[in-house]
């Protein structure tokens, strides 16, 4: 009769170990956990045939290893890298903060991947999925429960993650400057961003702050994310290696799951607005709306080189009257160009005359534009 290690990881990484039991004993854990009355559930390793993890509410989870496998290793803890946010202040530590290694191709652009990890949400299963991905070697950079708003972090966003397939000899987890996963508790077939409002997660802003401090645009190269199941996304692995922004575990090439299901993608890339009564105001950076407007102009029709921060820009030339709203689209083209060169002009954008006043944002000219309509101007 085989003999199993029986532990707890607890919500703190710590482990506790009870010794060994038999088949028999998980045989009772497995029919316990399969009672509708009883919140536990049962996930098999996806590596390592015969060991058994059950998730808890309480954060802690029940580990049944054979007992001729070995222990898993212990990994030293990552260095910082000099651009764009590595680690998120608020977010949980999960792991020993090594997940993977530099990306292979750095000068393709950024991305990020939204799975959902097919589990309740709320209470404490944030911490039972960290310590079963953790175990399983299938960690994201950052687990998300959309009920709580709590987020985790495995491992720095500029190295790879772990929670994607291979497609052939390519590593598609090593695939641009950064492709950062997030992991968000939840099941495919209901959407989470149901019911669900950005504008009350400081928790997900934080999330969005950091992917777009890589430069990650706020677009779905692929689409939306289909409904799962039933739905057939696209996995064009040319768009997928050349085009950077937000693709779904659906969209990515060599992969076969259907999550993140049908999310609101809206919602997912939703910032907070500053109303009449104050509150979070959102930030555009003067870096990337320069980029923007020496970039999309010569390119071909609606090329978006930062369209997150380029649509507020437009928004509120829009809101002055400058540009029609049919060309808030993200894209700092030559009606932007023109629009933003009148906001110059203007009284309220400065003293630009003539040449000075050439459509391209200057500090000044940007922070009155954003004091007017409710953004900052960030670097």
């Amino acid at each position: 009769m085989t003999s199993f290690h029986a532990a707890v990881v607890h919500a703190d990484q710590s482990v506790t170990y009870y010794g060994t039991v038999d088949t028999r004993h998980l045989r009772a854990v497995r029919a316990m956990a399969a009672l509708p009355s009883t919140p536990h559930r049962v996930v098999e390793h996806p590596r390592r045939p015969g060991s058994v993890f059950v998730l808890r509410a309480d954060g802690d989870l029940d580990w049944y290893q054979p007992v001729d496998t070995a222990s898993p290793s212990v990994r030293p803890r990552a260095t910082a890298s000099p651009a764009g946010t590595v680690w998120i202040d608020a977010a949980i530590r999960f792991g020993d903060g090594v997940i993977g290694g530099p990306m292979d191709t750095p000068r393709n652009p950024p991305r990020v991947v939204h799975h959902t990890t097919e589990s309740p949400a709320g209470g404490k299963y944030l911490e039972a999925v960290a310590s079963y991905l953790i175990e399983v070697a299938a960690e994201p950079h950052l687990v998300y429960c959309p009920v709580t708003d709590r987020v985790g972090q495995f491992g720095p966003l500029h190295h790879s993650a772990r929670a994607l397939r291979n497609d052939g000899s390519r590593r598609t987890n090593r695939e641009g400057r950064v492709c950062v996963q997030i992991e968000v508790l939840g099941r495919a077939s209901r959407p989470w961003t149901d019911g669900w409002d950005p504008r009350e997660k400081p928790g997900w802003q934080g999330i969005l702050a950091a992917i777009r401090s890589w430069g990650v645009p706020d677009d779905w190269p692929m689409g939306s994310p289909v409904p799962h199941p039933g739905g057939s996304a696209p996995r064009t692995r040319s768009v997928w290696q050349s085009e950077g922004g937000h693709f779904g575990h659906c969209h990515v090439p060599g992969n076969d799951h259907g999550d993140p299901g049908a999310i609101d993608t809206a919602k997912v890339l939703s910032v907070p607005r500053t109303g009449p009564q104050g509150g979070a105001r959102p930030g555009v950076s003067l870096a990337r709306v320069l980029a923007a407007a020496r970039k999309d102009p010569p390119a071909p029709d609606g090329h978006r080189t930062y369209p997150g921060d380029v649509r507020l820009v437009e928004e509120a030339l829009a809101a002055e009257g400058l540009l029609d709203r049919g060309y808030v689209d993200g894209s700092f083209g030559t009606r932007t160009l023109v629009a933003y060169a009148a906001w110059q002009r203007s009284e309220a954008g400065g003293s630009y005359r003539g040449g000075d006043a050439d459509g391209v944002p200057g500090r000044d000219s940007l922070t009155r534009l954003g004091d007017r309509h409710g953004f900052t101007v960030t670097g």
